[in-house]
């Protein structure tokens, strides 16, 4: 994992999904400027969506070669293809129908976790199937691409992906994803990147607004382990952010957010 988090925190979850979009298109032009090519992780939630959609309205996003963007998930809801609910079915609305639409993704370029549509397929058997997809596009030894950027909402009890905290998927080392069952927040059935595919990112960026996440925030950000609060492990190879509006750093020591912008 990276060194301490670099924080950054914005004035609201308006203009932190604005501030993220900008980010986000400046990081895959940069990257394709190296390399061409870029795999990017999607997350969804509220403050996740509205990146997306300010990704669709930026006059920016034509400077990215969408052609060359891969785009993965960190989870998935178990749930039927098109359900409202689905991370997929989101952003797809946000941003990625409008891109395909246009012609400037290629659908073969979105790799969207199975949906529960077929009988008796499990969250484990999608899983086991992302699995194999992530290893046809990761380097030779290695379990997961080399993710350029792996975005990460953060819910109120300091969960990543669909890692909770205690639940046993965040024990899960040695599978680059896994099932989930008993989610404590619905719905019960998910699928999930696991801590060590998170962790092979060159950046995570957690994104978060909110009072309500505001003592987890200083939890994760302040040595607690990522079993008791997982946005603690979310860390990449090279850089991590926490990008953060001021109710959700509300709690945070001065020193520990010295970044604050408009």
């Amino acid at each position: 994992m990276s060194a301490t988090p670099e924080i950054i925190v914005h004035r609201d979850a308006e203009v932190l999904a604005q501030a993220v979009a900008a980010r986000l298109i400046t990081r895959l032009v940069d990257v394709q400027a190296l390399r061409g090519a870029a795999h990017v992780v999607l997350t969804g939630g509220t403050v996740g969506i509205k990146t997306l959609a300010a990704v669709a309205a930026s006059p920016a996003r034509g400077a990215v070669d969408w052609s060359r963007v891969q785009l993965w998930w960190g989870d998935e809801r178990f749930l039927p293809s098109g359900d409202p609910e689905r991370n997929e079915t989101q952003a797809r609305a946000a941003l990625l129908d409008g891109l395909v639409a246009e012609g400037l993704l290629p659908e073969a370029n979105i790799h969207a976790m199975a949906a529960a549509d077929k009988a008796g397929f499990t969250p484990e058997e999608a899983a086991e199937q992302y699995a194999s997809t992530l290893a046809d596009f990761a380097r030779e030894g290695d379990d997961v691409p080399a993710f350029d950027v792996l975005l990460l909402g953060m819910g109120p009890d300091g969960h990543v992906a669909s890692l909770f905290p205690g639940h046993p998927a965040l024990y899960e080392d040695k599978r680059s994803t896994v099932g989930v069952h008993n989610s404590p927040k619905p719905p019960p059935l998910r699928v999930s990147l696991t801590l060590p595919s998170i962790q092979a990112a060159a950046e995570v960026w957690v994104v978060a607004a909110g009072a309500e996440k505001a003592k987890v925030t200083h939890l994760a950000l302040s040595g607690a382990g990522p079993v008791q609060i997982p946005a603690a492990g979310a860390r990449g190879r090279g850089r991590s952010l926490f990008l953060l509006d001021r109710a959700s750093a509300s709690e945070l020591p001065s020193e520990l957010a010295p970044y604050s912008l408009s």
